[in-house]
């Protein structure tokens, strides 16, 4: 007997497979759907606050979001260049990008490091995909840290990138607890047009960034 529709559409909802047929991926329309979320948010009640707040005399002058930078220093790659291929699997899973391998500009003896040596993994987010990752940090991965009071307000750079780092990669919910072989920090860099630090931190506040009074 020929299945419903019905049932054909519960049994593709447990495959666990997005559109394009990747297992625990995400699909074109749910990433749209996160992006729009907070792409939305910034046309509607970001950029005319930033614009009241600040007086901006053009609309070019409000600060928009330029892209968001991850990076993860791997220095036990060293020793064991497995490790590498661990990490990026995890950059993948959080990002939904493949990453970039950084390697060792220059020589230091001190750490048995040779130039050309791969210590790291980057991935530089852009579009809908940047929108989504930070939609995602602000309002699920950070409230996740056991007690998070906040981001520090101080870590911007005076031309309003900010900068910050986490612990454990295991706070992102696409992380499978069970299967890491070990816990690994990152640093994650959110590049605005923003020309100040004032300006930088009333935008990401009003984005959703949770940072911390002064």
């Amino acid at each position: 007997m020929a299945e419903t529709k019905e049932k054909k559409a519960a049994k593709g909802d447990g495959g666990g497979k997005d559109k394009g047929g990747k297992k625990g991926g995400m699909s074109d329309g749910k990433l749209e759907k996160i992006e729009l979320r907070l792409k939305n948010k910034y046309h509607k009640e970001v950029a005319p606050a930033m614009k009241e707040r600040f007086n901006y005399s053009n609309v070019m002058m409000i600060p928009r979001l330029e892209k968001v930078v991850v990076n993860m220093g791997l220095g036990e790659a060293i020793a064991n260049p497995k490790i590498l291929d661990s990490a990026v699997g995890d950059m993948v899973a959080i990002t939904g990008q493949k990453p970039v391998v950084t390697k060792s500009k220059k020589a230091i003896s001190n750490f048995k490091l040779r130039a050309g040596v791969k210590i790291g993994a980057k991935v530089t987010l852009r579009g809908p995909k940047m929108w989504a990752f930070l939609d995602k940090l602000f309002n699920l991965v950070l409230p996740r840290i056991r007690d998070f009071r906040g981001l520090s307000a101080k870590s911007f750079d005076g031309r309003g990138n900010y900068s910050f780092g986490l612990k454990e990669q295991i706070i992102f919910p696409e992380i499978d607890y069970d299967k890491v072989d070990r816990v690994r920090g990152m640093d994650i860099c959110i590049v605005t047009t923003a020309k100040t630090d004032e300006e930088g931190s009333e935008f990401l506040r009003l984005l959703g960034c949770p940072l911390r009074k002064q």
